[in-house]
């Protein structure tokens, strides 16, 4: 059974590596820096483009 995490209750702690089209760069995202540092996290989950789905 998968758990589905409800409005208002916190998602667990994750990181993961992002790339800054600007910068042509790498670079990371921790949730719990993110939120340390004050600062609120929009969590949207989408296919790449050009995915088959």
């Amino acid at each position: 059974m998968t758990e589905c995490i409800q409005v208002g209750q916190k998602v667990p702690d994750f990181s993961l590596t992002t790339f800054d089209a600007a910068k042509g760069d790498f670079g990371s995202f921790s949730l719990s820096e993110n939120g340390k540092a004050g600062r609120w996290t929009l969590l949207f989950f989408y296919p790449a483009d050009f995915t088959f789905v």
